[in-house]
Protein backbone atom coordinates (compact mmCIF):
# COMPACT_ATOMS: atom_id res chain seq x y z
CA UNK A 1 0.00 0.00 0.00
CA UNK A 2 0.95 3.51 -0.83
CA UNK A 3 2.26 6.02 1.96
CA UNK A 4 3.07 9.45 2.41
CA UNK A 5 6.26 10.22 4.13
CA UNK A 6 7.67 12.84 5.97
CA UNK A 7 11.32 12.87 6.24
CA UNK A 8 13.02 15.63 8.67
CA UNK A 9 16.92 16.62 8.38
CA UNK A 10 16.75 14.95 4.17
CA UNK A 11 19.08 17.43 3.48
CA UNK A 12 21.53 15.31 6.48
CA UNK A 13 23.81 12.62 5.14
CA UNK A 14 21.30 9.99 6.49
CA UNK A 15 18.35 11.60 5.99
CA UNK A 16 19.10 11.99 1.82
CA UNK A 17 20.21 8.53 1.97
CA UNK A 18 16.68 7.34 2.70
CA UNK A 19 14.97 9.15 0.84
CA UNK A 20 17.22 8.07 -2.26
CA UNK A 21 16.71 4.41 -0.69
CA UNK A 22 12.53 5.48 -0.63
CA UNK A 23 12.73 6.23 -4.42
CA UNK A 24 14.74 3.17 -5.35
CA UNK A 25 12.31 0.74 -3.36
CA UNK A 26 9.04 2.72 -3.05
CA UNK A 27 8.88 4.81 -6.12
CA UNK A 28 4.80 5.21 -5.99
CA UNK A 29 5.35 6.96 -2.25
CA UNK A 30 5.03 10.22 -1.73
CA UNK A 31 7.99 12.34 0.24
CA UNK A 32 7.54 15.48 2.51
CA UNK A 33 11.07 16.60 2.67
CA UNK A 34 11.43 19.06 5.78
CA UNK A 35 14.90 20.69 5.84
CA UNK A 36 16.48 23.45 7.52
CA UNK A 37 19.78 23.51 5.22
CA UNK A 38 21.74 24.31 8.06
CA UNK A 39 23.70 22.53 11.34
CA UNK A 40 24.99 20.26 8.37
CA UNK A 41 22.67 20.17 6.15
CA UNK A 42 23.68 20.66 2.32
CA UNK A 43 21.12 21.54 -0.49
CA UNK A 44 23.33 19.70 -3.01
CA UNK A 45 22.81 16.21 -1.25
CA UNK A 46 19.24 16.49 -3.07
CA UNK A 47 20.26 18.32 -6.28
CA UNK A 48 23.61 16.54 -6.74
CA UNK A 49 22.48 12.88 -6.24
CA UNK A 50 20.86 12.14 -9.84
CA UNK A 51 17.85 9.95 -8.09
CA UNK A 52 16.34 12.65 -5.73
CA UNK A 53 16.90 15.99 -8.50
CA UNK A 54 14.91 13.90 -10.89
CA UNK A 55 11.79 13.06 -8.13
CA UNK A 56 12.25 16.92 -6.85
CA UNK A 57 11.53 18.47 -11.05
CA UNK A 58 8.53 15.31 -11.27
CA UNK A 59 7.56 16.52 -8.49
CA UNK A 60 7.56 12.98 -6.61
CA UNK A 61 8.90 15.13 -3.75
CA UNK A 62 8.57 18.42 -2.18
CA UNK A 63 10.90 20.01 -0.13
CA UNK A 64 9.98 22.16 2.66
CA UNK A 65 12.03 24.85 4.36
CA UNK A 66 11.57 24.78 8.23
CA UNK A 67 13.83 25.72 11.51
CA UNK A 68 12.90 22.86 12.83
CA UNK A 69 14.14 24.15 16.75
CA UNK A 70 10.67 26.74 16.04
CA UNK A 71 7.41 25.40 16.00
CA UNK A 72 5.93 24.61 12.21
CA UNK A 73 3.63 27.15 10.67
CA UNK A 74 0.13 26.38 10.01
CA UNK A 75 0.18 26.92 6.87
CA UNK A 76 3.02 24.16 6.44
CA UNK A 77 1.19 22.00 8.83
CA UNK A 78 -1.83 22.17 6.65
CA UNK A 79 0.77 20.79 3.21
CA UNK A 80 1.63 17.78 4.92
CA UNK A 81 -2.01 16.76 6.53
CA UNK A 82 -2.30 13.33 5.19
CA UNK A 83 1.33 11.60 5.89
CA UNK A 84 1.39 8.13 7.22
CA UNK A 85 4.92 8.24 8.51
CA UNK A 86 7.27 10.82 10.38
CA UNK A 87 11.09 9.64 10.35
CA UNK A 88 12.83 12.24 12.17
CA UNK A 89 16.52 12.15 11.33
CA UNK A 90 16.71 16.44 12.15
CA UNK A 91 19.67 16.64 14.45
CA UNK A 92 22.60 18.53 15.04
CA UNK A 93 25.45 15.53 15.00
CA UNK A 94 29.20 17.10 15.71
CA UNK A 95 30.47 15.80 19.07
CA UNK A 96 33.45 18.42 18.86
CA UNK A 97 30.41 21.57 18.35
CA UNK A 98 28.71 20.00 21.18
CA UNK A 99 31.82 20.25 23.64
CA UNK A 100 32.36 23.91 22.22
CA UNK A 101 28.64 25.11 22.60
CA UNK A 102 26.83 22.40 24.83
CA UNK A 103 23.94 24.30 25.93
CA UNK A 104 22.57 26.02 22.44
CA UNK A 105 23.62 22.68 20.86
CA UNK A 106 21.08 21.26 23.92
CA UNK A 107 18.57 23.45 23.28
CA UNK A 108 18.23 22.93 19.63
CA UNK A 109 18.14 19.45 19.57
CA UNK A 110 15.53 19.25 22.24
CA UNK A 111 13.82 21.45 20.34
CA UNK A 112 13.85 19.47 16.89
CA UNK A 113 12.38 16.79 18.75
CA UNK A 114 9.56 18.79 20.34
CA UNK A 115 8.63 19.97 16.98
CA UNK A 116 8.75 16.46 15.60
CA UNK A 117 6.36 14.94 17.99
CA UNK A 118 4.01 18.28 17.85
CA UNK A 119 3.96 17.92 14.44
CA UNK A 120 2.83 14.52 15.01
CA UNK A 121 0.30 15.06 17.46
CA UNK A 122 -1.72 17.20 15.06
CA UNK A 123 -1.37 14.97 12.00
CA UNK A 124 -1.78 11.76 13.75
CA UNK A 125 0.12 9.57 11.80
CA UNK A 126 0.49 5.65 11.93
CA UNK A 127 4.65 5.71 12.67
CA UNK A 128 7.04 7.94 14.27
CA UNK A 129 10.69 7.06 13.69
CA UNK A 130 13.14 8.80 15.98
CA UNK A 131 16.45 8.10 15.12
CA UNK A 132 18.99 8.07 17.92
CA UNK A 133 22.70 6.81 18.10
CA UNK A 134 24.58 4.61 20.18
CA UNK A 135 26.30 6.67 21.98
CA UNK A 136 23.16 7.67 24.29
CA UNK A 137 24.40 4.01 26.46
CA UNK A 138 27.98 6.24 27.06
CA UNK A 139 31.21 3.61 26.10
CA UNK A 140 30.92 -0.32 26.07
CA UNK A 141 33.20 -2.25 27.82
CA UNK A 142 35.21 -4.78 25.68
CA UNK A 143 33.65 -8.23 25.13
CA UNK A 144 29.87 -6.49 25.64
CA UNK A 145 27.35 -4.78 23.76
CA UNK A 146 24.30 -2.84 25.00
CA UNK A 147 21.19 -4.38 24.39
CA UNK A 148 17.75 -1.81 23.73
CA UNK A 149 16.57 -0.48 27.40
CA UNK A 150 20.22 -0.35 28.65
CA UNK A 151 21.04 2.58 31.20
CA UNK A 152 21.41 6.04 29.53
CA UNK A 153 24.61 7.20 30.44
CA UNK A 154 25.85 9.56 27.73
CA UNK A 155 29.26 10.54 27.74
CA UNK A 156 29.04 14.25 26.00
CA UNK A 157 26.38 17.06 25.38
CA UNK A 158 25.88 15.91 22.08
CA UNK A 159 24.67 11.99 23.29
CA UNK A 160 22.85 13.59 26.22
CA UNK A 161 20.36 15.59 23.69
CA UNK A 162 19.83 11.99 21.59
CA UNK A 163 19.25 10.83 25.08
CA UNK A 164 16.82 13.97 26.07
CA UNK A 165 15.17 13.30 21.97
CA UNK A 166 14.36 9.73 23.14
CA UNK A 167 13.11 10.49 26.70
CA UNK A 168 10.75 13.33 25.17
CA UNK A 169 9.64 10.40 22.12
CA UNK A 170 9.12 8.05 25.04
CA UNK A 171 6.92 10.85 26.94
CA UNK A 172 4.73 11.44 23.77
CA UNK A 173 3.94 8.06 23.55
CA UNK A 174 3.12 7.46 26.80
CA UNK A 175 1.27 10.65 27.45
CA UNK A 176 -0.22 11.49 24.19
CA UNK A 177 -0.68 7.99 22.06
CA UNK A 178 2.01 9.10 19.80
CA UNK A 179 3.40 5.46 17.66
CA UNK A 180 7.02 6.24 18.43
CA UNK A 181 9.55 3.98 17.19
CA UNK A 182 13.16 4.71 18.30
CA UNK A 183 15.96 3.37 16.75
CA UNK A 184 19.95 3.75 17.81
CA UNK A 185 22.63 3.36 15.31
CA UNK A 186 26.41 3.37 14.93
CA UNK A 187 28.78 5.19 12.65
CA UNK A 188 27.32 5.31 9.16
CA UNK A 189 29.08 5.56 6.57
CA UNK A 190 28.76 6.44 2.89
CA UNK A 191 28.31 8.79 -0.23
CA UNK A 192 28.47 12.98 0.45
CA UNK A 193 29.47 12.74 3.95
CA UNK A 194 30.71 15.66 5.82
CA UNK A 195 34.16 16.05 5.17
CA UNK A 196 35.37 16.31 8.85
CA UNK A 197 33.90 12.26 9.37
CA UNK A 198 36.31 9.34 10.10
CA UNK A 199 36.40 7.81 6.55
CA UNK A 200 36.50 10.93 4.26
CA UNK A 201 39.23 12.47 6.33
CA UNK A 202 41.15 9.17 5.86
CA UNK A 203 40.65 9.56 1.80
CA UNK A 204 41.58 12.97 2.22
CA UNK A 205 44.69 12.72 3.78
CA UNK A 206 45.66 9.48 2.74
CA UNK A 207 45.92 11.20 -0.99
CA UNK A 208 47.78 14.14 0.19
CA UNK A 209 50.54 11.85 2.15
CA UNK A 210 48.91 13.42 5.57
CA UNK A 211 49.15 12.09 8.62
CA UNK A 212 46.10 9.94 10.20
CA UNK A 213 45.50 10.25 13.87
CA UNK A 214 44.03 7.54 15.37
CA UNK A 215 42.50 7.25 18.74
CA UNK A 216 43.68 4.81 21.16
CA UNK A 217 43.91 4.45 24.85
CA UNK A 218 47.36 3.57 26.43
CA UNK A 219 47.50 0.64 28.60
CA UNK A 220 50.43 -0.43 30.20
CA UNK A 221 53.22 -0.37 27.07
CA UNK A 222 50.38 -1.66 24.63
CA UNK A 223 47.83 1.02 22.78
CA UNK A 224 44.08 -0.38 22.73
CA UNK A 225 42.50 1.68 19.60
CA UNK A 226 38.99 2.40 19.49
CA UNK A 227 36.67 0.57 17.79
CA UNK A 228 32.68 0.52 16.05
CA UNK A 229 29.93 -1.32 13.68
CA UNK A 230 30.61 0.46 10.49
CA UNK A 231 27.09 0.28 8.72
CA UNK A 232 27.02 1.66 5.24
CA UNK A 233 23.51 4.83 4.70
CA UNK A 234 21.80 3.12 2.46
CA UNK A 235 21.62 -0.07 4.60
CA UNK A 236 20.42 1.90 7.39
CA UNK A 237 17.87 3.21 5.36
CA UNK A 238 17.06 -0.47 4.54
CA UNK A 239 16.59 -1.25 8.04
CA UNK A 240 14.51 1.93 8.60
CA UNK A 241 11.90 1.38 5.40
CA UNK A 242 11.88 -2.49 7.15
CA UNK A 243 10.95 -1.05 10.65
CA UNK A 244 8.11 0.77 8.63
CA UNK A 245 6.93 -2.17 6.53
CA UNK A 246 6.44 -4.01 9.89
CA UNK A 247 5.03 -1.53 12.45
CA UNK A 248 3.56 1.50 10.50
CA UNK A 249 -0.15 1.54 11.68
CA UNK A 250 0.36 -1.18 14.42
CA UNK A 251 2.97 0.31 17.38
CA UNK A 252 1.56 -0.97 21.07
CA UNK A 253 0.14 1.52 22.84
CA UNK A 254 1.03 2.32 26.39
CA UNK A 255 -2.05 4.20 27.64
CA UNK A 256 -4.20 1.00 27.05
CA UNK A 257 -1.21 -0.90 29.01
CA UNK A 258 -0.70 -3.04 25.59
CA UNK A 259 3.27 -2.33 26.18
CA UNK A 260 5.14 -0.95 29.05
CA UNK A 261 7.97 0.79 26.76
CA UNK A 262 7.65 2.10 23.26
CA UNK A 263 9.30 0.05 20.40
CA UNK A 264 12.86 0.24 20.25
CA UNK A 265 15.88 -1.55 17.23
CA UNK A 266 19.37 -1.24 17.35
CA UNK A 267 20.57 -0.97 13.88
CA UNK A 268 24.34 -1.94 13.59
CA UNK A 269 26.77 -2.81 11.29
CA UNK A 270 27.62 -7.06 11.01
CA UNK A 271 31.36 -6.19 11.55
CA UNK A 272 33.04 -4.80 14.87
CA UNK A 273 36.47 -3.18 13.19
CA UNK A 274 39.15 -1.38 15.22
CA UNK A 275 39.80 2.39 13.20
CA UNK A 276 43.44 1.56 12.43
CA UNK A 277 41.98 -1.40 10.42
CA UNK A 278 38.92 0.91 8.84
CA UNK A 279 41.96 3.45 7.95
CA UNK A 280 44.48 0.36 6.42
CA UNK A 281 41.45 -0.67 4.43
CA UNK A 282 40.67 2.95 3.14
CA UNK A 283 44.16 3.54 2.41
CA UNK A 284 44.70 0.05 0.60
CA UNK A 285 41.39 1.50 -1.73
CA UNK A 286 42.66 4.69 -2.55
CA UNK A 287 46.07 2.78 -2.96
CA UNK A 288 48.29 4.64 -1.14
CA UNK A 289 50.18 3.97 1.88
CA UNK A 290 48.74 4.89 5.42
CA UNK A 291 50.79 7.08 7.84
CA UNK A 292 49.25 7.31 10.94
CA UNK A 293 50.26 8.14 14.45
CA UNK A 294 47.87 7.10 17.51
CA UNK A 295 46.89 9.84 19.93
CA UNK A 296 45.25 9.73 23.46
CA UNK A 297 41.73 9.59 23.40
CA UNK A 298 41.17 11.09 26.69
CA UNK A 299 43.63 13.95 26.33
CA UNK A 300 42.95 14.63 22.44
CA UNK A 301 39.13 14.28 22.55
CA UNK A 302 37.20 14.54 25.93
CA UNK A 303 33.88 13.50 25.81
CA UNK A 304 34.70 11.15 23.09
CA UNK A 305 33.89 7.17 23.96
CA UNK A 306 36.90 4.62 22.72
CA UNK A 307 34.35 1.50 22.06
CA UNK A 308 30.93 1.30 21.30
CA UNK A 309 28.68 -1.55 20.31
CA UNK A 310 25.44 -2.51 19.94
CA UNK A 311 23.83 -5.90 19.81
CA UNK A 312 21.41 -5.45 16.85
CA UNK A 313 20.10 -9.46 17.57
CA UNK A 314 16.20 -8.28 17.66
CA UNK A 315 16.24 -6.61 14.32
CA UNK A 316 17.78 -9.16 12.84
CA UNK A 317 14.98 -11.89 14.46
CA UNK A 318 12.69 -9.88 13.13
CA UNK A 319 14.30 -10.72 9.86
CA UNK A 320 16.37 -7.92 8.59
CA UNK A 321 19.66 -8.40 6.68
CA UNK A 322 22.06 -5.65 5.58
CA UNK A 323 21.65 -5.85 1.70
CA UNK A 324 25.33 -4.70 1.33
CA UNK A 325 28.59 -5.78 3.34
CA UNK A 326 30.79 -3.35 5.12
CA UNK A 327 33.60 -4.24 2.79
CA UNK A 328 31.95 -4.15 -0.37
CA UNK A 329 30.38 -0.45 1.10
CA UNK A 330 33.72 0.57 1.91
CA UNK A 331 35.29 0.17 -1.30
CA UNK A 332 32.03 2.03 -2.86
CA UNK A 333 31.88 5.03 -0.63
CA UNK A 334 35.81 5.35 -1.81
CA UNK A 335 35.62 5.17 -5.20
CA UNK A 336 33.28 7.33 -5.60
CA UNK A 337 34.68 10.08 -3.51
CA UNK A 338 37.68 9.55 -5.20
CA UNK A 339 35.43 10.08 -8.31
CA UNK A 340 33.66 13.25 -6.61
CA UNK A 341 36.76 14.56 -4.81
CA UNK A 342 34.78 18.46 -4.28
CA UNK A 343 33.12 16.47 -0.98
CA UNK A 344 36.26 16.31 0.50
CA UNK A 345 36.57 20.22 1.08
Amino acid sequence: MDKTVIVTGADGFIGHHFVEHLLVTRPSWRQHLICSFSHGGVAERLTRAPRIAQALAAGQVEVHVADLTRPLSRQLVQRVVGSDVIVNFASRSHVDTSLAEPAAFFRDNVDIALNVLELARALEPGLVVQISTDEVYGPAAAGTRHVEWDPIVPSNPYAASKAAQEAAAAAWWRAYDVPVLITNTMNNIGERQAAEKFVPMIIRRVQRGEVVPIHAVRDGDQWIVGSRHYLHARNHADAVLFLIDHFAGNVPSYRYAKSEKPLRFHIAGEHEIDNLTLAQHVAEAVGKPLVHELHDAHSARPGHDLRYALDASALAELGWRAPVDLWQSLARTVRWTLANPEWLD
